[in-house]
């Protein structure tokens, strides 16, 4: 089996080979960050315990409304990941989670790893949002529309809006 040390390496080296952002916050702990779409940045927390190579990914925060129709549309999509699956945690912020043994852990399992969390959190944001923040969604639109701002980033809510008259 591999040490520690030679987890943290592999680590490392994934990430600047990927030339990915991360920072070392403590001995076995990496914060990388992965660009988006969709949703702008998705840290990532890469831990690495005495078994196991743990990621923890923040995706959205508890949703305000439908909480029930956000969690069912998580469970559903779990049985199709790959590595990874949806977790809530005692907030009900919603996060990507996954673990590796320490024997498994290598630079094309942890590119998997980093592969399927960005596809995940970009392909769900968008439906996410809807289910879990319709509300708010309607209520920064109206606001944006009376001060005249962009609604750019809110295009793919267009069809929660109401039309007048309709």
């Amino acid at each position: 089996m591999q040490s520690k040390a030679q987890i943290t390496a592999i680590v490392r080296a994934t990430f600047i080979d990927a030339d990915l952002p991360f920072e070392e916050v403590g001995p076995d702990t990496f914060v990388v960050t992965l660009p988006g779409t969709k949703k702008r940045n998705i840290a990532c927390a890469f831990s690495i315990g005495d078994y196991s190579l743990v990621v923890n990914a923040f995706v959205m925060r508890a949703p305000d409304e439908n909480e029930g129709a956000v969690y069912k549309y998580l469970l559903e999509q779990n049985s199709r990941t790959y590595g990874v699956h949806f977790s809530l945690n005692s907030l009900g912020d919603i996060f990507l989670v996954g673990k590796l043994p320490l024997g498994a852990v290598n630079s094309v399992e942890i590119d998997r790893l980093l592969g399927a969390i960005m596809d995940y959190s970009e392909s769900h944001f968008d439906q996410l949002l809807e289910l879990g923040f319709a509300s708010a969604i309607r209520r920064e639109w109206a606001w944006r529309m009376e001060r005249g701002e962009s609604l750019e980033n809110l295009a793919a809510f267009k069809h929660l809006i109401s039309e007048p008259n309709g």
